[in-house]
């Protein structure tokens, strides 16, 4: 019997997704490639999406979450900040503290299921 997971999704207004598992995704997806067009790639995300959920969380957090390196003869580049690492460490505690409280009921559910 398989438990289902959570996909946890911060929202500050209706809409507005602040962090989400697609979010997160890309982030550690750039920590791993150091490329903002190679981490999109990875994940199965368009470069234009990418940019944008990029552009989403610098215009909502207090400081940045991606430096960019023009190319050149060394090529370009992108590195996560602190700023991005911290966001990482919070929302995996986040889901660790949430999977943690929900265990039960999502084993109750997992019952349920075929």
């Amino acid at each position: 019997m398989s438990v289902p997971r959570l996909k946890l999704k911060l929202a500050l207004d209706d809409n507005d997704t602040l962090l989400g598992p697609g979010k997160i995704a890309l982030l550690k997806a750039i920590q791993k490639e150091h490329s903002l067009s190679q981490a999109a790639k990875s994940i199965n995300m368009s470069y234009r999406r990418a940019w944008l959920l990029i552009q989403e969380l610098n215009d909502s957090l207090k400081d940045p979450v991606l430096i960019s390196k023009t190319g050149g003869q060394s090529g370009g580049g992108s590195e996560l900040t602190a700023m991005a690492n911290q966001i990482i460490d919070v929302y995996e505690q986040l889901t660790r503290e949430a999977e943690q409280a929900t265990e039960a009921t999502r084993e109750s559910i997992a019952s349920l299921l075929k």
